[in-house]
């Protein structure tokens, strides 16, 4: 399997999956995603490194992982590089919209072809030892001095692609031909509904967090630190333990009732719905969508060793800033979440988790009620490193 396979119609009219309606009301009639029990998880799945090595084996070396939002290639013959999956790759938009997903090595003698982070236009990749060119769907297109090399067809030297997918306004690949990507088409409905592929990327960020990449998931899967943690930033939206939650295939997703959630709400208005709740989505193995009422954030997890992870935090919102007023609009929002409540909490309160689980001190670490996803997540990795 090569190049992309593209699933990016969205609705016309936008209104709450059959899912995320059902969600909503197990919200409204009180149905907490609560566990059952007290759980006791080994504290050893954070620190050892054999485990985080065949964690990179059974899970980011077979499974789909989320690249990108659709946004970040907003036109034709553009290209970004991304090398934090330890795979340096290109991912390019070709001239007739379809995304690809590339090796970022010349086939002629394996120079990094693209440097830097930022998109730019990329009609013709041109590889700085000797100008070897490719197109922005991968194929070489021309090579100086062709007569040197009797015999070699240009067909056979495009650039090494990547089994990848474009649904939902999100880019995914896999490193395995044989890789399923249905838990991706599963997302598609919700996705759609928020219409995440004609949103606009407003700003992106990588942060460098010293912790282990599941201490960084295990922040998005409970609502009990909302009201501590987030004290000075994002408590006061949120009723403290009002949650529901449910899977899609091996993904999770929650729904958490905003302070003005217990007014009634018409939860066919999907605007009025959207105000009320915020949707936050894990999807296995690592990364995470927040849907806030008018923006949204992708989070994606990339486990760099045991105890270090890169974090690359997007924002899309619904157009481009037209106005100083709406820039400054976007830019509190910006700093609020991914400054204030990403860098300065969550992430660091994971940092602060992996020091003291370094320690050994702790065999245990304990998972309460509201906690129970966290439960789940570690179960279901644990499950494919069984497989």
């Amino acid at each position: 399997m090569s190049g992309t396979i593209a699933r990016m119609d969205a609705p016309a009219k936008r209104r709450p999956s059959q899912g995320q309606r059902a969600l909503a009301e197990a919200l409204a009639r009180g149905q907490a995603a609560l566990g059952s029990r007290v759980i006791e998880l080994d504290s050893r799945v954070y620190v050892d490194p054999d485990r985080f090595a065949a964690e990179r084996t059974a899970l980011f070396a077979k499974l789909p992982l989320l690249l990108a939002p659709s946004a970040l290639l907003s036109g034709p013959n553009v290209a970004a590089t991304h090398d934090a999956y330890g795979l340096p790759l290109i991912l390019a938009r070709d001239s007739g919209g379809r995304t690809h997903v590339m090796g970022n090595v010349c086939r002629h003698r394996g120079t990094r072809l693209l440097e830097g982070g930022e998109v730019i236009p990329a009609r013709r990749i041109v590889c700085p030892y000797h100008a070897w060119t490719y197109g922005s769907d991968g194929a070489l297109i021309a090579m100086p001095r062709a007569d040197c090399f009797p015999g070699l067809d240009k067909a056979d030297r495009q650039l090494i692609h990547f089994p990848a997918m474009e649904s939902g306004g999100l880019i995914w690949f896999a490193r395995d031909e044989a890789t399923d990507f249905q838990p991706v088409f599963d997302l598609e409905d919700d996705f759609n509904a928020f219409g995440i592929a004609g949103l606009h990327l407003y700003k992106r960020r990588m942060h460098e967090v010293r912790a282990n990449w599941k201490l960084i998931v295990d922040a998005f899967l409970e609502s009990y630190h909302v009201q501590r943690l987030h004290a000075a930033t994002i408590a006061d939206f949120f009723a403290d333990g009002i949650t529901a939650a449910d899977n899609i295939g091996p993904h999770q997703r929650a729904v958490v009732g905003r302070s003005d959630y217990l007014e009634e709400v018409d939860r066919d208005n999907w605007d009025a719905l959207r105000r009320a709740v915020t949707y936050t989505y894990f999807l296995f193995p690592n990364s995470i969508v927040i849907v806030s009422p008018d923006y949204i954030n992708i989070l994606v997890v990339m486990p760099q060793s045991v105890g270090f992870s890169l974090v690359e935090d997007f924002m899309l919102i619904p157009e481009a800033p037209a106005t100083n007023e709406a820039e400054a609009h976007w830019q509190k929002s910006w700093d609020l979440l991914d400054g204030g409540t990403f860098g300065a909490e969550d992430f660091h309160a994971a940092a602060l988790c992996q020091e003291g689980l370094d320690s050994g001190l702790l065999r245990t670490v304990t998972l309460g009620t509201l906690e129970n996803g966290i439960a789940a997540f570690h179960d279901r990795v644990e499950s494919a490193l069984q497989a």
